[in-house]
């Protein structure tokens, strides 16, 4: 799927939660969404979370 397909999906998803969930479903809707966008790129490695665990070990070893 290229991003344009996924933005697509997202989108309609958002809208339905909003539709006929109000706005608190939106809000879950959204969270779990990016949540679920930053698992699948960490897992693809795509992201790359070193430069968090770097600046702890820097911060301990002054």
């Amino acid at each position: 799927m290229n991003g344009t397909s996924i933005g697509l999906v997202t989108g309609l998803a958002l809208g339905f939660a909003a539709a006929f969930g109000g706005f608190a479903a939106f809000v879950i809707v959204l969270v779990l969404g990016a949540l679920g966008l930053l698992a699948g790129r960490w897992a693809d490695g795509e992201l790359d979370l070193s430069a968090l665990t770097g600046l702890a070990r820097d911060r301990g070893s002054r």
